[in-house]
C-alpha cells in the first residue's frame, strides 16, 4: 500500500471525534521525530496539539492541520464502518478521509521526503496539528497562537490542508476566509393565555419587526475578492408546546459571515443598536469564531498558483469563500496563509471519501510547495 494511503488509513481507524485525538498525534510525532523534527506535545485543557519543527530561523513555513473529526451520524447509514477505512473502486471511504486526515498524512510524508532530500534547508519547516478544529476551537490553534505570541514565535507562511479543491485536485486556491460571528438572542415577554393578550406580552410578536429588519439588511457590496457579508438565522425557539399559551421568552440563534469591511466590534454595535431601537427587553451573547483574513499577492500566492496549475492543468481559481479554518488564528500573527487540499465534495457527510489517486498525489503537491519556498 502506498505510504500516504497507509498512514491515512491508520489515522481514520482512530476514532478521534472532536476534541479527542485518539493517538493520532503520538503516531505522527513519532514519525516526524524519526525524520529529525523536534516535537512538542501541547496538552491544553482537553485538547492535544503538536508542534514539530525542522531547521531554524526565518523564513518559517507551517503546515497546519487537525486530527479531530466530526461525529459520524447514524452508522447504519454508512456503506461501511466509518472508522474502518475501505477502498472501493479507487475511492477511500471513512470519517476524516477528506477532512482532513488525508491532508495530514500527506503533510507528514511530504515533510519526511523534504528533510531527507534537504537536511540543511534554510529556515524552518513546521507542522502544527490540533484536535480542536471541528469543536469549540478554544484550546486548539487559538490557544497555541497565544503561546506563540508570548514566545515571540514568528510565522511567515502557512499552508492549511483543508479540502479546498472543487472538481479536481488543485483547481482552487483559498487565499482568505470570511470572519464568523455567532449570537444567542433571548427576548423576554410575559407568559399568558392566548385569549387574554392584554395580560401578556408575546415576545414573538415583539421581536418580529426587529428580526425582519435584521434579515432584510444589505450589509455591504463585498470587499475586493470577498463576497458580501451575510446573516442567517439558524434556530428559533419559543412556547410551551400548547397552542393556547403565549410564550414568556423567545430564543434566536444567528450567524454572520463577514468580509474585512467589518470587524466583530462594529457588527455587534450595529446589531445591538437595532434591538435597542425596537425597545426590546433582551439579552445578547456573542461568540467570535474569528476575524476575516486575506493574503495579498506575494511569494506564497505566486508559488502556490504555479504549483497548483501543474497539478490541475490550469491556473487555479483564487477564492475567499467557504466557512472558517484554523488559519484565522495564524493570520493575525502576521503570516500569509493559503489553503490547499483535496476535493471538497463529501466532508461531514455519510460515506465521506477521497479519491485514492488524489490522495497519492498530495505529498508531491505539498513537497513542491515546500521546496519552492524553502529549497
Amino acid at each position: 500500500m502506498n505510504d500516504v494511503l497507509a498512514l491515512t488509513c491508520d489515522l481514520i481507524a482512530r476514532p478521534s471525534v472532536t476534541p479527542e485525538d485518539a493517538g493520532c498525534q503520538q503516531l505522527i510525532g513519532a514519525r516526524l521525530a524519526a525524520a529529525g523534527f523536534s516535537c512538542e506535545h501541547l496538552r491544553l485543557g482537553e485538547v492535544d496539539n503538536l508542534w514539530a519543527t525542522h531547521g531554524s530561523g526565518a523564513p518559517v513555513l507551517v503546515l497546519l492541520g487537525h486530527t479531530d473529526v466530526v461525529p459520524t451520524g447514524p452508522v447504519e447509514a454508512w456503506s461501511s464502518d466509518p472508522f474502518k477505512p475501505e477502498v472501493r473502486d479507487g475511492v477511500l471511504y471513512g470519517r476524516g478521509a477528506a477532512d482532513m486526515k488525508g491532508s495530514v498524512a500527506a503533510f507528514v510524508v511530504a515533510a519526511e521526503q523534504f528533510v531527507a532530500a534537504h537536511p540543511d534547508h534554510p529556515g524552518t519547516l513546521a507542522v502544527l496539528l490540533t484536535s480542536d478544529e471541528e469543536g469549540d476551537a478554544i484550546d486548539g490553534v487559538r490557544h497555541v497562537a497565544r503561546l506563540f505570541v508570548e514566545r515571540g514565535q514568528g510565522i511567515d507562511w502557512c499552508i492549511t490542508g483543508e479540502p479546498s479543491s472543487t472538481a479536481r485536485l488543485g483547481d482552487l486556491l483559498r487565499v482568505g476566509r470570511r470572519g464568523s460571528l455567532s449570537a444567542k438572542l433571548c427576548i423576554k415577554g410575559v407568559q399568558g393565555h392566548v385569549a387574554y393578550p392584554d395580560k401578556a406580552r408575546n415576545p414573538i410578536h415583539l421581536a418580529a419587526p426587529a428580526l425582519a429588519e435584521l434579515t432584510a439588511r444589505h450589509w455591504d457590496d463585498g470587499y475586493e475578492s470577498f463576497p458580501s457579508t451575510s446573516l442567517q438565522i439558524s434556530n428559533i425557539n419559543a412556547g410551551t408546546g400548547a397552542n393556547n399559551v403565549i410564550p414568556g421568552e423567545l430564543q434566536v440563534m444567528f450567524n454572520l459571515r463577514y468580509n474585512p469591511h467589518w470587524t466583530a466590534d462594529k457588527l455587534e454595535a450595529e446589531i445591538t443598536a437595532l434591538f435597542d431601537r425596537h425597545g426590546l427587553d433582551y439579552a445578547l451573547h456573542w461568540h467570535r469564531s474569528g476575524e476575516p483574513f486575506y493574503t495579498p499577492e506575494g511569494r506564497l500566492r505566486s508559488v502556490a498558483r504555479e504549483v497548483l496549475a501543474g497539478f490541475a492543468g490550469a491556473a487555479p481559481e483564487e477564492s475567499t469563500g467557504g466557512g472558517t479554518s484554523d488559519a484565522r488564528f495564524i493570520a493575525p500573527l502576521g503570516a500569509q496563509c493559503i489553503e490547499v487540499g483535496p476535493v471538497n465534495a463529501s466532508i461531514h457527510q455519510v460515506d465521506e471519501n477521497v479519491r485514492v489517486a488524489d490522495l497519492e498525489a498530495l505529498p508531491a503537491l505539498y513537497r513542491q510547495l515546500v521546496e519552492r519556498l524553502l529549497g
